[in-house]
């Protein structure tokens, strides 16, 4: 899979994707990925990427010149979606949805978002993390990357985590435990150290039907 990122940091997407999961597929020739310094297009010599808005208002707005240049001379694969507040709220079921293309595009803003021609004439949509404010989109970026990459074939160790974690369903995933048995006066359910296999899978329903009720009613069958 490829996937271009652009940014005006992209050192901090970089390092990021360069360890653990994302950083292993990396490596692995799973993951071609490509950040892209924005203010590398700027066309002044203070290479700037941003100026004061048309009408006044507070905050700078990212400048179309730079913006657009990158995208052109890079030809990044599409779809190119901007991480903003107006985009389509992602999910797992969006991750799966891009896990299953060849590749695409992240256009991280900064300051009060980008020219309003970005939106409209260059992106392919949007992406949202949820209703909450960032200084920029590499964190959403990030998440994106990450929770797409996760799904591609041979990235995880053990492919079966991905049928009974969170969101994979319609519950959130039950909770798990690992040795010792007893840490500091609190042991683990005893049902898990039976080895009986019905058991186990029944108090795992069970507990992940209770903890979807009780933390993510939104979620629970009915």
């Amino acid at each position: 899979m490829r996937v271009t990122v652009f940014s005006i940091f992209p050192e901090i997407v970089e390092a990021y994707c360069s360890v653990s999961l994302v950083g292993r597929a990396r490596a692995g020739g799973r993951l071609e990925l490509s950040c892209i310094d924005i203010r590398d297009f700027a066309i002044d010599r203070h290479r700037s990427v941003d100026d004061v808005p048309y009408g006044g208002g507070a905050g700078m707005v990212m400048k179309p010149e730079p913006i657009f240049s990158a995208v052109e001379a890079t030809e990044p694969p599409r779809p190119l979606y901007l991480l903003a507040p107006w985009g389509r709220r992602f999910d797992q079921a969006f991750a799966h949805e891009l896990s299953e293309l060849e590749g695409f595009s992240l256009l991280c803003g900064r300051y009060e978002g980008g020219d309003g021609r970005v939106e409209e004439h260059l992106v392919d949509g949007a992406i949202s993390l949820g209703d909450f404010v960032l200084a920029g989109g590499e964190i959403a970026a990030m998440a994106v990357i990450e929770a797409t990459v996760r799904l591609l074939p041979s990235v995880l160790g053990n492919p079966a985590s991905l049928e009974e974690e969170s969101f994979s369903g319609t519950e959130l995933e039950y909770p798990q435990y690992t040795r010792p048995a007893v840490f500091r006066g609190m042991e683990v359910p005893e049902v898990l150290l039976g080895g009986n296999h019905a058991q186990i899978a029944k108090w795992r329903a069970e507990t992940a039907a209770r903890r979807t009720q009780a933390h993510r009613p939104d979620l629970a069958s009915d």
